[in-house]
């Protein structure tokens, strides 16, 4: 895993700006730097070492007029090396890259299996590539200058390049979905290449295209061969995760995805769960029993101890953009304590999407809307939980979706959004334009919805989550059930093979393979997420939660400076993007 920087431009340029580019992205690359520079382009490195550990793996890496900086890991380079003629130099993965490149040109990123973002710049055509995997793992900015383009794994090193204005809008869909959506950030001018696209620029043209894309299919297979291929796929996606050249560690949270991983991994994983302050939260000991029961060393985090203010402070650093998943600094936290050990772990991002393991894949987003409750959350102050779940109740389709995966519903939103806002909105002032973009009413609700959160939610808040929390500590995270095979094979099984319409009961083709392998009783433990006390800590630190709605209020991003009844994710998203603004925003 590794941080990529690059300028390409005419002319002259700061011969520096590259170097402290570069240096921004040290805690994704501490093991070693390099720069490579011609006339028109310059590139730069930070390597995490994983996979041959030697000078060889070094980058950029050039060979025969292309020159690569790669991000990422090719699972089966292994196979490509076989299928490549002539000599290697390394036994990297991202040699294998650059050379698939050379021979296959963009129709290369439909071999790579894995998680990647790269660039590579070709002397004689002076044209720049970039690409980014499937799913969005791997993270990708750029941005275009004067007759010519930056990109960086992080948007930080574009900000050397001198600070656009804020976009406003930008900060209005984030306080919308508690994060800033693809291809926007905070910045105008500054964009990230969407999932699954490259981009190609020469002589200050550029295009984006798709490379690939998850079909809506049925197979029509039954149960008992979807349980069947499910295991071998699972344990396929496992096994290829886990190729590395120094030690494993894996994020076990407790629950059925992480346990999954666990049931399939070697002995030699080590595994790492976060205890948090609230006991209710707490699956340390049933993560101790699975850890029993495989022969796997356990760790336990205490995350008991947490100065508010200074987490807010760290997860604004972390993060670059706002971001109000609060579950981000339940990852920093495990993340901190397990590069302490490794340098590589396993998490279990994607399980919920593929197997339908959410409370809107189910009874709460198809059972019939309700009159009396849309009256009755009318009634009620809309900044309020029940008023929020009433509103939830009465509405259907995309709202009510929206409902459940936005931080604040539209009646909340319409109350909260400050004046700041209103010379903002978009063209067609349509609060939900990022869901409607790949909201599908051709599909049955429950894959319309799961289509929805694999285009949305999974790269934007989870694998962004993950990404930047992790990086921040120098830690590679990779997420066997996003392995493109696996998604697409359990995406093309009739819903209800996956969730018992009956009982609502999730994941039961993941549970069928799995239950065998686990402790007796492990799977009938309830949901618990990755969450944690932020209200708690809020009512500890109640100073710092008045200043930040008064500063919020007074710079016209609320309406309101006194608010009580919000969620753990609604605070930690104000405090965020108060604690933001005060740092990018110089008229804050």
């Amino acid at each position: 895993m590794c941080g990529i920087t690059g300028l390409v431009t005419p002319g002259d340029k700061d011969p520096a700006s590259i170097e402290r580019m570069t240096e921004l992205l040290r805690h994704r690359g501490p093991d070693s730097s390099g720069i490579w520079r011609s006339e028109k382009a310059h590139l730069g490195h930070r390597r995490l070492s994983i996979l041959d550990l030697s000078s060889a793996g070094a980058q950029p890496m050039r060979q025969n007029g292309q020159v690569l900086v790669y991000n990422g890991e090719v699972y089966n380079f292994g196979e490509l090396r076989q299928e490549l003629s002539g000599e290697f130099q390394s036994q990297t993965d991202s040699e294998v890259v650059l050379r698939c490149f050379r021979e296959f040109g963009p129709d290369c990123l439909g071999k790579l299996h894995g998680m990647f973002a790269f660039a590579v710049w070709d002397e004689a055509t002076e044209e720049l590539f970039l690409a980014r995997d499937r799913f969005g793992i791997k993270p990708l900015y750029y941005r275009f200058t004067d007759g010519g383009i930056a990109f960086a794994s992080e948007a930080a090193p574009l900000l050397e390049l001198g600070r656009p204005e804020i976009d406003v809008s930008a900060l209005r869909d984030y306080l919308v979905y508690g994060y800033v959506p693809t291809p926007k950030t905070p910045w105008k001018g500054i964009f990230k290449l969407p999932a699954a696209h490259f981009l190609r620029w020469k002589s200050g043209d550029h295009t984006i295209e798709r490379y690939w894309r998850l079909e809506a299919r049925q197979n029509g297979i039954d149960r008992l061969q979807a349980v069947e291929e499910l295991d071998v796929l699972v344990e396929q996606a496992v096994r290829e995760s886990s190729v590395s050249d120094v030690p494993l560690g894996l994020f076990l949270s407790g629950g059925v995805d992480s346990g999954a991983i666990a049931s399939y991994s070697a002995k030699s994983i080590l595994a790492f769960t976060l205890r948090p302050p609230e006991t209710h939260r707490d699956e340390s000991d049933a993560a101790t029993a699975l850890c029993g029961h495989l022969g796997l060393k356990h760790h336990v985090v205490n995350g008991k101890s947490i100065d508010l203010p200074a987490a807010v402070d760290a997860i604004v650093s972390a993060f670059d953009e706002p971001f109000g998943d609060s579950a981000g600094l339940s990852v920093w936290l495990l993340s901190r304590a397990i590069s302490e050990h490794v340098k590589v772990a396993l998490s279990g991002e994607g399980g919920d999407e593929i197997f339908y393991g959410y409370r809107w894949h189910g009874r709460a987003m198809t059972e019939p809307s309700s009159r009396l409750a849309g009256v009755l959350s009318k009634l009620l102050p809309a900044l309020t939980k029940p008023a929020r779940s009433y509103e939830r109740r009465s509405l259907e389709g995309i709202e009510r979706y929206a409902a459940f995966a936005c931080t604040f519903t539209l009646a909340q939103l319409n109350r909260l959004l400050g004046p700041v806002f209103g010379s903002t909105a978009q063209p067609q002032d349509d609060l939900l334009w990022h869901f409607r973009k790949y909201w599908r009413e051709d599909l049955p609700l429950q894959q319309r919805v799961q289509w929805a959160d694999f285009h949305t939610y999974l790269p934007d808040d989870l694998l962004t989550k993950v990404d930047r929390a992790s990086m921040a500590w120098s830690l590679e995270v990779r997420p066997p059930f996003l392995d493109h095979r696996l998604v697409e094979f359990s995406t093309s099984l009739d819903a209800h093979l996956h969730r018992d319409p009956a009982t609502d009961k999730s994941k039961m083709l993941l549970r069928s393979i799995i239950e065998p392998k686990l402790p007796d009783g492990y799977l009938n433990r309830p949901k618990r997420g990755f969450n944690l006390a932020i209200r708690r800590w809020v009512s500890e630190h109640s100073d710092l939660w008045k200043e930040a709605l008064n500063r919020l209020q007074t710079h016209g991003f609320i309406r309101l400076s006194h608010i009580t009844d919000f969620t753990n994710d609604q605070v930690w998203s104000l405090l965020i993007l108060d604690r933001w603004l005060a740092r990018n925003m110089p008229s804050y």
